[in-house]
């Protein structure tokens, strides 16, 4: 692999290399300075004036979630060096970084991991196909002939490709579609929350960044949005360098490429990788510097801005008096002309999928709470609360509960007018509201924990506790349905500018950016560093069409179709005791309500055991719940067996209209019977989506096994055996008399040519349906309520 580098990447195209990217850093700083300098002023002004709009009913978390583990098991990895596919144990952290280690033993033994990824940038892939069609769009020279070898064999139908168009590629795969599923949505929670990595808390550091980039990017006539503005800064940047250095190193390098297509892929790639690390490397400590520099600077700019902030607003706004005179009028006429007749397309565009998703997060948080609620009812309260709240206080951090969320956001479309407002895709857009949505259920499950933990302090029956559990909730969902049309309309009116602007500015420039130049003159020089002629003529250009898009969002709010709260309707301090709450410290549901951890237990593993997603396959064999295993970690909690489907919670009246039924449920008092033992006479457990275990003691107890038998992969061979599932389910109906609706309950499927226990059981199940139906046979045949199970 250095060999190859190196013949390509040569001493005199290294410092074309370092050149070309000193050039670009460069040209991208001097507009740092400038932004640097308004947006300390934006935010100076922004702390002296106060800020308008409604207040946030929800509580948002100020310590975040920490030491945790978002998923963790085994995938294969395929090895460029040996081109052989390898069993690693795989760990994301609560910083969604991509961990690979050699094993599991290596990673409980404290080693180096192999491989750690920042995903930032990446696309996730399913299928080689998808894969191919992608870099054989970005190899340099003719595109390879469709009937070529694919640089790429996996081993099995389930292939999983983390695909950068500068940086490597990985390459992995799994036994089953189901771990596809699950792996796909904890990558593209990786991918999402590293392209997320400018933090929005910083008021100078990143509007000033982002700003830089977009007028960098204006100054080349690059006006659209643009899908690699995600990473850290240093990302950015890089990504930046190389959308202007890869065109002329395809053109240096591509004629001397040899062999067939699959070499020359793979020699491009690992060239395209070298390159990208270089400039990386000289792009941080450039950028490092410019913001060294900035802050040094920054006392004595902050002095100046409050000593004259009057005189710098008066000084902007003649400023911006003279650029509306002469730009105004061509602006309204493009608006009128060009984007008012499409801004009602674009928003429908984007409201239906954005509803849809923050209508399935309301829906997913209602029914992980009424699953808590009824396993409380029906194991006897607070013993388990600390267990279900520790769960529920990680739902916004589960990446397969929330897929269906973004999922929603997924069906997104602007065909006709991507084009039309030279949109190069809708991930942008995408990867923001689902950004948002992961927000709001944090901030809903947070504000139910503050709520929950207040009553607590008071001595609550079980019925009780119910009963406030749904009194809250109830408070809490109001909360959220107003919290989440605010975000949502603001979501509208960002993407609508993010759209518009840039169309606007590119279609103006040619008559309106020349005479720029002549307003430069107004500013005074002491007023220079927080005044720019560009930004202000920015600013006018979308006046122009704030109206427009402004008067349309109101518009939609009035639609019922789309559950938006109107403009008109403000809460302001509507629950300030609520607010005061959210100032204490973080709650552990664990240590405070939880049951007390063996003596031996070490902290450290009480610290590794909270997890949100646990263990896929464990590479010793361990059944999932398989307790007695002797190779068993105890720091792992394991995922629903492989036929559960955690990601649809069991169905329930859905959460608008059964307030009034689900409170009217819980009340009742339970009737428990002695359960009967049926093939085997064990208790069952049944899973729930939540995680929660709900133990049945009703009438007839049906007896559920989940077997899980793999073959595992050495490590030291190429992957050569296959993973079989297998389950056993037995099968039978509840026909006990009980005064509550039974709890839905989602079982596995056997396997097919798996024995069933129903066979073994058959003839003592029918004695006792037999025996408890003729005793309940004065029960009315049109009961809605329902005193079967089926499954």
């Amino acid at each position: 692999m250095g060999d190859v580098i190196s013949a390509h990447l040569d001493d005199s195209r290294r410092q074309f290399i370092a050149d070309k990217t000193n050039k670009v850093l460069s040209e991208f700083c001097r507009f740092y300075e400038e932004q640097y300098g308004l947006a300390l002023f934006n935010s100076v002004r922004y702390e002296i004036e106060g800020s308008g709009g409604p207040q946030a009913q929800l509580l948002h978390r100020k310590i975040p979630l920490e030491d945790r583990t978002i998923f963790s098991g085994n995938l294969f990895q395929y090895m460029e060096e040996n081109k052989k596919w390898r069993n690693r144990f795989s760990l994301v952290p609560h910083n969604y970084g991509l961990v690979l280690y050699e094993n599991k033993l290596s990673y409980e033994r404290g080693l180096q991991p192999r491989v750690l990824v920042n995903s930032a940038g990446y696309k996730i892939l399913t299928s080689v196909e998808q894969y191919l069609d992608l870099i054989n769009s970005n190899l340099p020279g003719p595109a390879p002939k469709s009937g070529n070898a694919s640089i790429l064999k996996c081993p099995t139908q389930f292939p999983l490709i983390l695909w950068h168009p500068y940086a490597r590629h990985y390459y992995f795969c799994v036994m089953t579609g189901k771990e596809q599923e699950k792996w796909q949505a904890v990558f593209q929670d990786c991918v999402r929350h590293c392209n997320n990595g400018i933090p929005e808390d910083s008021s100078v550091e990143a509007p000033a960044f982002t700003d830089a980039v977009r007028m960098y990017r204006q100054s080349k006539e690059q006006y659209g949005t643009w899908d690699m503005l995600c990473g850290n800064e240093a990302q950015v940047l890089s990504n930046l360098v190389m959308e202007e250095l890869l065109p002329e190193l395809k053109n240096m390098i591509g004629p001397r490429l040899k062999g067939k297509a699959q070499e020359r892929h793979r020699v491009w790639i690992q060239v395209s990788d070298a390159v990208y690390r270089m400039v990386y490397e000289q792009t941080k400590a450039h950028y490092d510097a410019a913001v060294a520099k900035c802050e040094e600077q920054k006392p004595a700019m902050q002095s100046a801005i409050r000593t004259d902030m009057d005189q710098i607003i008066q000084s902007k706004e003649h400023l911006a008096s003279k650029i509306r005179a002469s730009a105004f009028p061509k602006a309204e006429v493009c608006v009128r002309n060009h984007i008012q007749p499409y801004i009602p397309s674009i928003l429908e565009a984007l409201m239906i999928p954005t509803s849809q998703g923050f209508a399935e997060v309301r829906e997913v948080f209602f029914k992980e709470v009424t699953d808590m609620n009824l396993n409380i009812v029906n194991e006897g309260g607070m013993e388990k609360l600390g267990e279900y709240m520790e769960k529920l206080s990680q739902l916004a951090f589960h990446p397969v509960k929330m897929q269906s969320c973004y999922d929603k956001m997924d069906q997104l479309k602007l065909e006709g007018l991507q084009q039309r407002f030279d949109v190069s895709s809708t991930s942008v857009f995408k990867q923001r509201a689902q950004i948002l949505m992961r927000q709001q259920m944090d901030d809903t499950v947070y504000t139910f924990e503050t709520l929950l933990h207040q009553e607590l302090a008071k001595s609550l029956s079980k019925d009780e506790l119910c009963k406030t559990i749904q009194r809250i909730l109830e408070r809490v969902l109001k909360k959220y349905d107003y919290d989440s049309s605010t975000v949502r309309k603001k979501f509208f009116r960002e993407a609508l500018l993010q759209i518009t602007v840039p169309f606007l500015l590119k279609k103006l420039a040619p008559t309106c950016k020349g005479d720029l130049s002549r307003f430069q003159e107004l500013i005074f020089e002491d007023f220079a560093p927080f005044i720019r002629v560009e930004n202000t003529y920015e600013e006018v250009v979308l006046q122009s069409v704030m109206k427009d898009i402004m008067m349309a969002v109101k518009e939609a709010a009035v639609q019922r179709k789309h559950n938006l709260y109107r403009d008109s309707i403000v809460m302001h301090n509507s629950d300030p005791n609520l607010h005061l709450l959210g100032e204490g410290t973080a709650i552990d549901w664990g240590e405070e309500y939880g049951s007390q951890p063996d003596a031996d237990l070490s902290s450290e593993k009480q610290r590794r055991a909270k997890q949100v997603v646990s263990v896929i396959h464990v590479d010793d064999g361990a059944l999932p719940y398989d307790d007695t295993s002797p190779q068993r970690s105890p720091d792992v909690t394991e995922l629903e067996p492989e036929g559960m489907d955690c990601s649809s919670p069991p169905p329930t009246s859905g959460s608008p209209g059964s307030m009034t039924e689900l409170r009217t449920m819980l009340v009742k008092e339970i009737q428990v019977e002695v359960p009967v033992d049926v093939g085997g006479g064990g208790k069952v457990e049944e899973q729930l989506s939540n995680g929660a275990v709900i133990q049945e003691s009703r009438g007839t107890s049906e007896h559920l096994e989940e077997k899980e038998e793999s073959t595992q992969m050495v490590d030291d061979h190429p992957m050569e055996s296959s993973v079989e599932h297998q389950g056993k389910n037995q099968e039978t109906k509840d026909t006990s008399p009980c005064s509550v609706q039974p709890l839905p309950v989602v079982v596995d499927e056997a396997a097919p040519g798996e024995p069933s226990n129903k066979e073994t059981g058959e003839e003592e199940a029918s004695e006792v349906k037999a025996k408890q139906s003729s005793e309940n046979s004065h029960q009315a045949a049109d009961d809605d309520t329902g005193t079967q199970t089926q499954f």
